[in-house]
């Protein structure tokens, strides 16, 4: 069963001729941006626009030292076998230092005890999610 009006035909090729002919006849000329051009203000404006977009400046939490963050418990999951992970901010920096990353750790909080192996390195471990 085909989705064709009753009486449709296909055209003959002078007619797909004609019709080619006319196409992007009246459509405006659009720049094409190579590699090196700097992206158009609209799009720019429209990631900005995006409610998804962060509206807090600086680094993202797992950037951060822990010596930066604010919050007392850290915590971070999985978001591939759903585990929660938690530590003490201080006994964080007693194992790891003051100067390591958030996302080091956390990442090394969650091998310490990952519960799905597959035997391949590509797929081992968990996927973390800093909260």
């Amino acid at each position: 069963m085909t989705d064709r009006p009753a009486g449709w035909r296909m055209p003959r090729p002078k007619q797909m001729e004609k019709m080619a002919s006319h196409v992007g006849r009246n459509a405006p000329p659009t720049p094409v941006l190579g590699p090196n051009d700097d992206l158009p203000a609209e799009y720019w404006q429209a990631l900005l626009d995006d409610p998804r977009a962060e509206s807090r400046p600086g680094p993202s939490l797992p950037a951060l030292r822990l010596s930066q963050l604010p919050q007392h418990i850290l915590r971070v999951s999985c978001r591939r076998c759903s585990r929660v992970v938690e530590i003490q901010k201080a006994d964080a920096a007693r194992l790891y230092g003051r100067d390591a990353r958030w996302k080091n750790v956390g990442q090394k909080l969650l091998d310490n005890t990952c519960q799905v192996r597959t035997g391949r390195y590509e797929e081992d471990g968990c996927w973390p999610q800093f909260e």
